[in-house]
């Protein structure tokens, strides 16, 4: 390998899927790909949905799914040409010389077997060293990427760790064999923003530190900015843009790059202010939430606190936005306001009444007033209903409407939405960014006071949550209801939101307006939260 030699260049890489009998031909997935990635670089491959991303990293491995086969092209590690290495051959250099870090490592790990088998298996396999050498290594590389008690994560099991402690355990499984390339496939989606940094900050020290080079497959243009070098751009397969970072992202020249780059949340000039003398419609006041303690033998251990005395009020018409890291209360909170989840002191109040002890046509009332979008559409929309009925039983309940009116309304919303004609479609004949038009369809339709909208745009692409996010103030200013906006994402909450609440292990740190608290944060917590969040231009510029 000569200086001149990258570490992996990929060539005209062509990847097709299967012809189908009834289908016919179908146009390449990925179509002459061309890269070059040097030793300890840091490259990312950016992208929507579909775009490609995943199926140039896999191609790497030759893992592609059945189905997807390589047509053309070449791959070379080193100057070696991965495609022309026989399936023995390339199981040596998977793991050895190219690790991967995939989206959920809930998924990748192996629910049934303890952490330390796992991470022994490819030392074991590619290594050939000690027991003694074997356990001495897990446990350093543990503590490398912080794992508090490497000892106790030996024996203990996957489901037993948050999903940025699983992630850093993927990591740690990954860079022991010391590869000299990592493919990180969007490793950090699945993260709130604090664990987000974490592991990314921890996985550019890793392969900074050992030379390894990083392929980083994602749609966050964020974190592009701050930690890639090079960038390369895909749109439907083919490489539109590339180059070097900051050149790409502050100057982009193809309209597909500008379209990323302009989709990044941002706050909205347009935004109506709140009417000050807006009357107080949802008011949580000394909320406390408990869960069952752990079953034992004879009997449960004591409750887990886990929302400690929460007050706040949205007022009609209000956007509150609710902020935390995974596991801070946010979600177990909404559903408190909700009547879903009990709550064990204070009180939950909605138009001045006490929503655990409303009558029963109070609470019929109430479940008209008061609706839910769920984080992921696909597993809260019926699979067997057509879209035209999974917002129609929404409005089974209002009083006055009869089949017609019904179906008009439901046409009208969907109109509303983008998706007229899409009634007699299934949920999964829709994309993801879709299916969350139609949840946030069948919030709105029976015409709420008051949404509840948990993490609604996390799973999305940058330019569909642009999308979802301009309809929802749209369909926000048009209907006037309140909503509280659950997310841990603080770009999000500054396109969106009037007031925002911080939380943290269950207690209120911080609250304000928007542009108060993102002014001048005074928590630390919440600093911390400010300091994580990428900012494309910042970062970029100061590249």
């Amino acid at each position: 390998m000569t200086a001149a030699t990258p570490l992996l260049r990929l060539s005209n890489l062509r990847i097709e899927a299967d012809v189908h009998p009834r289908s016919g031909p179908r146009p390449p997935l990925l179509e002459g790909l061309s890269l070059d990635l040097a030793e300890g670089q840091v490259l990312a491959i950016v992208g929507e949905s579909g775009s490609g991303k995943t199926m140039a990293a896999r191609a790497v491995l030759d893992l592609l799914a059945p189905g997807v086969r390589r047509t053309g092209g070449s791959i070379q590690l080193s100057g070696r040409e991965l495609t022309a290495l026989s399936p023995d051959q390339m199981r040596a250099v998977r793991g050895g010389d190219i690790g991967m870090v995939f989206q959920e490592p809930m998924v990748s790990l192996n629910p049934a077997i303890p952490i330390g088998k796992q991470l022994a298996e490819g030392l074991r396999l590619h290594r050939k060293l000690p027991e003694a050498e074997i356990r001495r290594q897990c446990l350093e590389m543990l503590r490398r990427v912080q794992i508090a008690d490497p000892e106790k994560c030996l024996a203990a099991y996957p489901h037993e760790f948050s999903g940025g402690m699983r992630q850093r355990i993927m990591l740690a499984s990954v860079m022991l064999l010391k590869p000299r390339l990592l493919i990180a496939d969007e490793p950090t989606t699945a993260l709130d923003t604090l664990s987000q940094r974490e592991v990314l900050e921890l996985m550019v020290e890793l392969a900074r530190d050992y030379r390894v080079a990083v392929l980083l497959i994602t749609h966050d243009l964020g974190l592009v900015a701050k930690y890639a070098e090079k960038v390369v751009v895909l749109e439907k397969g083919k490489l539109v843009e590339a180059g070097d970072t900051r050149q790409v992202l502050t100057a982009p020249e193809h309209p597909y790059t500008q379209r990323l780059v302009g989709s990044l949340p941002r706050r909205s000039d347009g935004r109506q202010a709140l009417a000050p003398d807006a009357p107080v419609l949802l008011s949580v006041k000394g909320c406390c939430i408990d869960y069952a303690g752990k079953p034992g033998l004879l009997w449960a251990g004591p409750p887990k606190r886990v929302v400690h005395g929460v007050d706040l009020a949205v007022r009609a018409g209000e956007i509150l936005a609710v902020v935390g890291a995974s596991g801070s209360g946010k979600s177990t909170l909404g559903r408190a306001m909700l009547g879903l989840k009990p709550i064990a002191e204070g009180a939950v109040t909605f138009d001045g009444v006490d929503i655990a002890r409303m009558r029963p046509e109070q609470m019929r009332a109430f479940r008209r007033d008061a609706q839910l979008v769920f984080q992921d559409p696909f597993s809260s929309l019926d699979p067997r209903w057509r879209v035209g009925q999974i917002i129609a039983a929404a409005l089974r309940n209002v009083p006055g409407l009869d089949a017609r009116q019904r179906r008009e309304r439901v046409e009208r919303i969907l109109e509303e939405v983008g998706l007229g004609g899409f009634a007699d479609r299934h949920p999964h004949q829709m994309s993801g960014g879709q299916r969350q038009r139609v949840a946030i369809a069948r919030a709105v339709v029976s015409r709420p006071r008051l949404v509840i909208a948990d993490e609604p745009v996390s799973a999305l692409d940058m330019t569909i949550q642009l999308q979802v996010l301009d309809l929802f103030q749209a369909l926000q200013a048009q209907y006037g209801f309140a909503c509280v906006f659950i997310t841990h994402d603080l770009a999000v909450v500054e396109q969106i939101a009037d007031t925002v609440l911080v939380l943290s292990q269950g207690r209120v740190v911080e609250t304000g307006t928007v542009e108060a608290v993102f002014a001048a944060p005074q928590h630390a917590y919440t600093q911390a939260l400010l300091a994580a969040t990428p900012a494309l231009a910042a970062v970029a510029l100061a590249g």
